[in-house]
């Protein structure tokens, strides 16, 4: 299997993904701070230096080299006055399996650049990454199941649903059901991807 690295920043027609840097603590506790984002992750709204510390383990997770590794990048787009950029998301793509061949990919945007493709655009540089450059086989996404749009997103990146599980955890208090998504190589390359 290949190791994947990333130093450079990816420039895509809208957007550039790029490693984390600490200079990026504002913009990170600005997504991380707010109830609405994290509604459906496995952490709470946290605070500024909560915040510092993931950041130091994210401007870390450049590389994909052994299994359970993870690769975080920045996503940054032109503000409104287009003369600067700032981070309005993330995604992630963890290596969950090297003798299956298998990743998992997540990923976190500000609401204020949803619903302009900027998370199916970012989304889509990271199959490219672990199908092209990594070598895996299959990826799959999670989802608490009440979170339509994320849902959604996999679907329009031409993931199947392949299981939906009815109550698997007590989440932020209360039973949850759990959506999983996932593409093959062979899919992702047949989509034209």
């Amino acid at each position: 299997m290949a190791t994947l690295t990333i130093t450079s920043p990816i420039v895509t027609e809208r957007l550039v993904l790029r490693p984390f840097t600490l200079d990026d603590l504002d913009d990170l506790y600005a997504i991380q701070s707010r109830p609405d984002i994290v509604k459906y992750l496995y952490w709470d709204v946290r605070s500024r230096d909560e915040v510092r510390d993931v950041l130091k383990r994210k401007a870390r997770q450049t590389r994909l080299a052994e299994q359970d590794d993870a690769l975080t990048l920045a996503v940054t787009a032109p503000d409104a006055e287009g003369t600067r950029t700032g981070v309005i998301g993330e995604i992630i793509l963890w290596w969950r399996s090297v003798e299956h061949r298998q990743g998992e990919i997540g990923f976190v945007l500000h609401p204020d650049h949803q619903g302009r493709g900027f998370a199916a655009e970012s989304a889509a540089v990271m199959l490219d990454l672990a199908f092209g450059e990594l070598g895996l086989h299959r990826v799959y996404g999670r989802t608490d199941g009440r979170n339509t749009a994320s849902a959604a997103l996999m679907r329009r990146l031409g993931m199947r649903q392949e299981a939906h599980f009815i109550h698997n955890e007590i989440f932020k208090g209360e039973w949850s059901d759990e959506l999983v998504f996932a593409i093959l190589e062979n899919e992702w390359r047949a989509a034209g991807s």
